[in-house]
This record gives structure tokens, C-alpha cells and sequence, in this order.
């Protein structure tokens, strides 16, 4: 405890003390419904729907309701801590609560509070199968209450319906398709899109929403919007999604036909070039760069003289991707190749992300790596980071069971302040210091006794792995061990429920990747209808939760432990580390990162034996500090990032409202806005070529010919353009002023349009303009888009002329995306009056 928390006292103890009177009030009301019939409950929630007051005052009687129709259809009853996170998340804080103490069901008192808007709740998960689940679940309780629930998934929306009944042919392949080991799917009737968004409340995890706001912002009429405003939403295992996953935008876009790079030769190249003589690998940082006998091998390879020539830039580009490829992209921990394709892995679930591919040619050079077939680039479409997607809301909540570590990036990026909420029993589970081995082999050897004696015993074990290489390696030892097991990564992702809801049966030995950490809660026995199982596990001390290796962020090691000893159950944790992974040299290893040859030099001058675990403070300092500088490291470039991303974010906006307007004003009174906007795009490019053309002070100075020339490329009544402007220059005053000869060139821009109207008829004529202006905007921001991802990575250069990248690339930014807005402009009116449509 800081000597300021003891001299102002703890702001949460606060808190919680300042929201005791909503708890008391709520328990109050309660009383008055425990003992009222159906029919009368029911008629009380009608009453309470129709009442005019704000959220706030209506809180005390929805979260009473919400716990009584909850005891009624799940037999569970919200316990006071819960109805204390349910305020803090109705307030917008991020809570944590420690893992089984039932965040599922303390969300459904401000998601059913917010729902009363009729604005639509968002409630996001890390995965498919937890959005259908929590659905379902909590699916009861706003049924009851008269509350719609949708759901999102990558392959199917969904309605909860509780008298829905699939076929049998139809469940199983859904089960198939969405790899789900409970039948939820009997109360989930198929849906479009747009429908799971009108429900008063809709679960899906944080791509599906992400990537439905980039598909909405490039469709060509308001009927194929799905989503509605961002009125509220609650992130679960907010600090996997707004954290760790906050780095990585999201992307949609297109291939580019055009591409045809040989990533196969590069992909050769790189694998005849060698670390430490060729190129050096700065793994920390995720750089490769070559070395001056690389750079020789590399040219002679590719048959050129100067590697870093202006016109060879394209070769070193290539060139280092595919080297980093080779060195910082690993099969089976960055990514898995499945039917032939190459499927990135979440680095801090460990799950798998289909649909998914690296930029800047990194996906097409790891595709040649493995052999596989080179789909072309992509040329990017729309881009939002998760960030900025979710500071949209106009109020936003989060929940999970390690907050308190990511407060200050919370606070700062988000506006969220972080709440501590009580555990409803004491927590008992031990939490064992680490233990440290010289080597990687030594330590596995000891996991594998550890396991052993576990499995005699019968006690359960979970074993964390941080990769799939990691995984299947020590599952490999424990086979030649004669030790079952289950394992559990990205390639199983599909039984992922139904594999850790087990690993709590007695002798039951699972190794998982970061995956375990999230979702599902692991029942002691396996299975509460079998208390004798139950009982002997508690007697043997619970779930064995067994770390293999430190992570980056201390919460992802949290999370792990956090899977025994939920709600006051035994249980216990411990690390095994090692100084070296002499068995994974391209693995992230904390120690190695910071300190980890002076504290091994300390180790071998005391001699301590190889296959014994050394305890010592120092070590265990170290490796804390070890993390607090990584998350720091991590942190900081989030936190570029962001800045970065925000000046990207701003010409967003500008540009999707751009998008909005001309639909707006298509749709709108006969297109007749749509008409204004065009015309007014006409009116502002005419002055500027007239200005331009007769920007001298006399007459004869004009340059009417060339006012001709350009106004024959825009309109297409000019025949006697010519003409009249040789008439209206004739003598030595001119005959006409610059503002009359703009008002004559857009008479003809509006003859113009006259006549496409009464060629094409005038509902055809919007809609073709209306396909023409956003064609040319999409067209044009995908460009943008690449030019403003080129100089961010130019602008690094200008730190040494001691110039803020920053600042260069907002100032810079900003005239790109000026000319952007008059590039568009421009080849608005030099192209609306030549399009046809194309006879069918």
C-alpha cells in the first residue's frame, strides 16, 4: 500500500462504501417481489417498461427484478458483490472480478438496464462460441423481461428463441460448422444481420462489431446498414480485447491483381542466408537487417550491383520480409497452416484468427516459406484499430479478472476508470514461488515428474503453455512418459469448451496454450452432478494450475492461476522456468530479455546443480521487473500507435460522413440533395479554373482558349463554347466579368444534367451519380489509405534531421488528405456527365 492510498485512504474501499445505500434499497425491493406469481411478475415488468424515468433512478428496481426472474428461470441469484459490479458497469468502469465469481451474470443487470433505451446493448466476447453460449444462458432472463437478444457469428446470426427447434440433419450441421459441444443451437433461430442488430441486446466478439462498422461504411444505400448507433456496450475479458489485441487493426480489403512478385525466389534467397553473418535478428523489437557480406550475397543473388539503388527497393523490401518470415513469424506460434493456407494465431489466447493476413507482403512471404500457393496482395479498403472502434460508444463498460494492472492504460486511452470488486468468498488458493532451472531440458524433465505424481495422486493439473510448438512438444514428453493427457491450442480450437470444462476430473492432465485463460470455468469433478468426485478433488487440494513459462504481461499469468480456486475453492499454482530455451532458440524468453546472462554467470559461480530449482528473491525480482518492462515497452507502443492511428481516425470521419451525405441526400426528396451537392462541387471547381485562367490584371491576359480546352474534358453541351467565349472577349474591356463567366459554365453543367435526366430518366440518373461519387471516394481513400501507411513509415527517417515523426506525419497527413478531398472533386466533374448505363 502507496503512503498516499495511507494517507487519503483506498478510492475503491470508497467507492464500494458510496454505493452501499443502491445496494441496501435494491435488497429492499427485492422482498416485495419474491413472493408475487408469475402472472403478477410479469405484469410488474410490464409496469416498470412503461415508467418515464431516467436510468438512473429506474437502477434499484430493474437490478431487483433482473435478480428475481434470475433466481426463477437459471436457480441463481445474484450475491451482493455482483450487484456491485453491475453499478460500477452501468456507470462505464472497467471492473475486475476474479475468475468464477460470475461476471456472465452480473452483466445482465446494466445490460438489461441500458436496454430500456431501446438503443441496443452490445455485449462482446472473445469468441464465437461464448457469444452463443452467454446468449442462451442469460437469454432466459431477457426473455422474461420481454427483452430481444441477437447474436453475431463469423458464419450465421441468431435470434434467441426458446421455442425454436432445429431438424436433426440442420443441428448437426451447425454443431459442424461452429464446432460447439452443447446443444445452445436448439434456442437459436437463424437470422440475418441486420435483425441481430435490431434486438434490444446483441453478443458477438469484438472483430464481428469491428468489422460489420467497416462493411456498413462501404455500402451504397442505408437499407444494407446492419448496425445502429453506438449507444452502449460491455466488453468481457476487457483487457484481452482492449490491450493485448489493441495493436492489430482490423482490415478489409482486396486483392490486387496487378501483384505478381516472385516471394518464392525471395523465400529461397532468405533460406540460403544465414543469422549472425548475413543479417542480425533483434527479436525484441522484431527487426532483421543485413549485414555487409549479406548484402554482397544478396546481390549477387539477385544479379544487381547496389541493393539499396532507389529502383531496387521493391527487391529489399521483399527481401527482409522474407527473412523476417524466416526468423520472427514461426509455424505452430505465430501462426498454423490448415487445407493449405496459413491461419495467424492470437499470440495471448492462442486462438485461431481465419480471415485474418499481414500486410506489406509479410503474409505472401511466409506463404512461400511453407510451400504453399501465394494468393496476391491485398490493397486495403477500410481500416479501424479496436481503439478507436470503441471510443466510438457513447458509453463503454468492461469486465475481467485482471484490471487492475492495465488502470493507467484504461484511464488514459479509454476514460475508463478500473473498480475492484470483492470476492463472495475468500479466496484460498496458494500461489507457489516460481521455480527456476538453468536449462530448458531441465525444467521439462521436472514438469513431467510434477505431472506424474500429480496423475498418481489423481489430483487434476492444467499445464500453460505460451505456444503450440511448446504444447505439442511437452505433450510428446508426456506420451513417452506414459502420462494420458489432453491438449488443448488452436488446432483443437473447435472442443475448446468442452476440454477445459473437464480438465478439473480427477487425475486429469491438460496442456493448454494462453486459450485456458478465458471463457469457461472449470468444474471441480468435471461435472456438479457428481459430488463424490467433487469431493475427492477438494480433498486432494483442487485444481494444479502449472505455468511453463512466464509471459509478457503479468496479467496473462494471472489468468492462468485464476483458473483454480475459484469461489473460495482449494487449489494452487506455480511457475517452472528456465534461464535458457536452448529447445526453442527463436522463443520470447523474459529472463534472456532482461538480465539473463549476468544472472546465469551469478548461478554457475555458486555452482548450483542443473537439475535442481533454484528459489532465490533476486531471481523472482528479476523476472517481475522483467514483465513491468516489457508491459512498459508494450504499453508505450500502443500508445504510439494510437497516436498515430488518431490522425488516420480524424480523415475517417471526415470521409465516412462524406459517404453518409451522399446517400443521405440521395435517398432524400428525390435526390434533389444530391443534385445541390454535385452542383456545388461544379460551382467550386469552375472558380477555381476561372480564377485560375484569368489571374492576370487585363484582359488580353485571359486564358479563355484553355478554359475552353479543360471545360470540353467536363461538359458535354460545349459545341459553341468556343464561340461565345471569343464573342464575350471581343474589344479591350472584357464582356463579361469572372463571376458571369462561372454562372455561364455551370448554365451548362445544369444543361447537362437536363439531359441525362430526360435520356435516363431522373431515378436512374441519381442512382448512377450517386454509385459514380462513391466509387471515385472509395476508390481514392483506398489510396489514400496506402500513401498515409508509406509515410508513416518514411517519417521515422526525420527523427535524425531532429524533426518529431509525430508532428510530421499530422502536418504531412493533413495536405494529403486536402489534395485527397480536391483530387475527388475534380474527377467528380470530369467524369459524372460521361457515364452510361449499359444496355442489358
Amino acid at each position: 500500500m502507496s503512503w498516499l492510498t495511507r494517507l487519503l485512504g483506498d478510492p475503491n474501499q470508497k467507492y464500494l462504501k458510496q454505493i452501499e445505500p443502491l445496494i441496501s434499497k435494491i435488497n429492499q425491493l427485492e422482498k416485495g417481489l419474491v413472493n408475487l406469481s408469475e402472472e403478477k411478475l410479469k405484469e410488474r415488468i410490464s409496469y416498470w417498461r412503461q415508467e418515464r424515468k431516467d436510468l438512473d433512478q429506474k437502477l434499484p428496481l430493474t437490478f431487483a427484478l433482473v435478480r428475481e426472474v434470475s433466481r426463477r428461470t437459471l436457480q441463481q441469484r445474484h450475491f451482493d458483490c455482483q450487484l456491485q459490479a453491475g453499478i460500477a458497469l452501468h456507470q462505464g468502469k472497467v471492473i475486475e472480478m476474479k475468475t468464477g465469481e460470475g461476471k456472465t451474470l452480473a452483466a445482465t443487470l446494466p445490460v438489461a438496464l441500458n436496454a430500456l433505451k431501446g438503443k441496443g446493448v452490445h455485449v462482446v466476447t472473445v469468441n464465437d462460441y461464448l457469444a452463443r453460449r452467454d446468449a442462451v444462458w442469460m437469454g432466459q432472463i431477457y426473455h422474461f423481461l420481454g427483452l430481444a437478444v441477437g447474436v453475431l457469428n463469423h458464419e450465421q446470426s441468431f435470434l434467441y428463441n426458446p421455442q425454436y427447434q432445429k431438424s436433426g440433419e440442420e443441428k448437426d450441421r451447425i454443431r459442424d460448422e461452429l464446432g460447439s459441444f452443447q446443444v445452445v443451437e436448439d434456442f437459436l433461430e437463424p437470422c440475418s444481420r441486420k435483425e441481430a442488430y435490431q434486438a434490444d441486446i446483441t453478443y458477438g466478439t469484438n472483430n464481428e462489431f469491428g468489422f460489420d462498422y467497416l462493411r456498413d461504411n462501404l455500402v451504397v444505400s442505408s437499407e444494407r446498414k446492419v448496425q445502429r448507433d453506438f449507444h452502449y456496450a460491455i466488453i468481457d475479458e476487457a483487457d484481452s480485447i482492449l490491450v493485448d489485441e489493441a495493436r492489430t487493426p482490423l482490415i478489409i480489403s482486396q486483392p490486387q491483381p496487378e501483384s505478381s512478385r516472385d516471394y518464392h525466389f525471395f523465400a529461397q534467397l532468405a533460406h540460403r542466408l544465414q543469422e549472425g553473418g548475413d543479417y542480425n535478428v533483434d527479436r525484441k523489437r522484431g527487426n532483421v537487417s543485413l549485414t555487409e557480406e549479406g548484402i554482397s550475397r544478396a546481390e549477387k543473388g539477385l544479379g544487381i550491383d547496389n541493393l539499396y539503388h532507389p529502383e531496387n527497393e521493391n527487391y529489399l523490401h521483399h527481401l527482409r520480409q522474407a527473412l523476417k518470415a524466416k526468423e520472427l513469424f514461426l509455424k505452430d506460434e505465430a501462426y498454423v497452416v490448415k487445407k493449405g493456407e496459413v491461419i495467424l494465431v492470437d499470440e495471448f489466447t492462442g486462438r485461431l484468427m481465419p480471415g485474418r493476413r499481414y500486410n506489406e507482403g509479410l503474409h505472401q512471404a511466409i506463404e512461400a516459406k511453407e510451400g504453399l500457393e501465394v494468393k496476391p496482395q491485398a490493397r486495403t479498403l477500410a481500416t479501424v484499430t479496436l481503439q478507436n472502434y470503441f471510443r466510438m460508444y457513447q458509453k463503454l463498460a468492461g469486465m475481467t479478472g485482471t484490471a487492475l494492472s492495465a488502470a493507467e492504460e484504461f484511464d488514459q486511452v479509454y476514460h475508463l476508470g478500473t473498480k475492484a470488486i470483492p470476492t463472495h468468498r475468500p479466496m484460498i488458493r496458494q500461489d507457489l514461488p516460481d521455480k527456476v532451472f538453468l536449462d530448458e531440458e531441465s525444467k521439462l524433465r521436472a514438469v513431467a515428474k510434477e505431472i506424474k505424481i500429480f496423475r498418481q495422486q489423481g489430483r487434476p493439473v492444467l499445464v500453460g503453455t505460451t505456444s503450440i510448438e511448446k504444447n505439442e512438444y511437452l505433450g510428446r514428453l508426456l506420451g513417452r512418459e506414459g502420462i494420458p493427457h489432453q491438449i488443448l491450442n488452436a488446432k483443437h480450437h473447435e472442443e475448446e469448451g468442452q476440454i477445459i470444462a473437464q480438465a478439473g476430473r480427477l487425475g486429469k492432465v491438460t496442456i493448454a496454450t494462453n486459450m485456458a485463460g478465458r471463457g469457461v470455468d472449470i468444474v471441480l469433478g468435471g461435472n456438479p452432478l457428481q459430488p463424490e468426485e467433487r469431493k475427492k478433488v477438494i480433498q486432494l487440494g483442487g485444481l494444479f494450475i502449472l505455468g511453463t513459462e512466464r509471459h509478457e504481461a503479468r496479467r496473462i499469468d494471472n489468468q492462468l492461476r485464476g483458473r483454480s480456486g475459484r469461489q473460495g475453492e482449494p487449489g494452487a499454482s506455480q511457475f517452472y522456468l528456465s534461464l535458457r530455451s536452448e529447445l526453442f532458440p527463436d522463443s520470447k524468453n523474459i529472463i534472456q530479455w532482461f538480465g539473463g546472462e549476468r544472472i546465469e554467470k551469478l548461478l554457475q559461480r555458486l555452482h548450483f546443480p542443473k537439475d535442481e530449482p533454484i528459489e532465490n528473491k533476486l531471481i523472482s525480482q528479476t523476472i517481475e521487473s522483467a514483465q513491468r518492462k516489457i508491459e512498459g515497452v508494450n504499453f508505450d507502443l500502443r500508445k504510439r500507435l494510437l497516436e498515430y492511428d488518431n490522425v488516420v481516425n480524424k480523415q475517417r470521419q471526415v470521409f465516412y460522413q462524406k459517404r453518409k451525405e451522399i446517400i443521405r441526400r440521395a435517398e432524400e426528396e428525390e435526390g434533389e440533395g444530391l443534385k445541390e451537392m454535385i452542383f456545388g462541387i461544379f460551382e467550386e471547381e469552375m472558380r477555381r479554373l476561372v480564377a485560375f485562367h484569368t489571374s492576370g490584371p487585363e484582359p488580353g491576359d485571359w486564358n479563355l482558349e484553355e478554359i475552353f480546352e479543360e471545360a470540353r474534358t467536363i461538359l458535354l453541351t460545349v459545341d459553341d463554347l468556343r464561340q461565345q467565349l471569343k464573342k464575350l472577349s471581343q474589344g479591350s474591356e472584357p464582356a463579361v466579368s469572372r463571376e458571369e463567366l462561372v454562372y455561364y459554365l455551370l448554365d451548362l453543367t445544369k444543361a447537362g444534367f437536363q439531359q441525362k435526366e430526360e435520356k435516363m430518366g431522373k431515378e436512374n440518373w441519381i442512382n448512377l451519380a450517386k454509385l459514380v461519387l462513391l466509387r471515385l471516394l472509395d476508390e481514392l481513400w483506398s489510396q489514400h489509405l496506402s500513401s498515409m501507411d508509406y509515410l508513416r513509415g518514411a517519417v521515422g527517417l526525420r527523427a535524425y534531421a531532429q524533426r518529431d515523426p509525430l508532428v510530421e506525419y499530422q502536418e504531412e497527413g493533413y495536405r494529403m488528405f486536402q489534395d485527397f478531398m480536391l483530387r475527388w472533386k475534380s474527377l467528380v466533374i470530369r467524369t459524372i456527365l460521361k457515364v452510361q448505363l449499359k444496355s442489358s
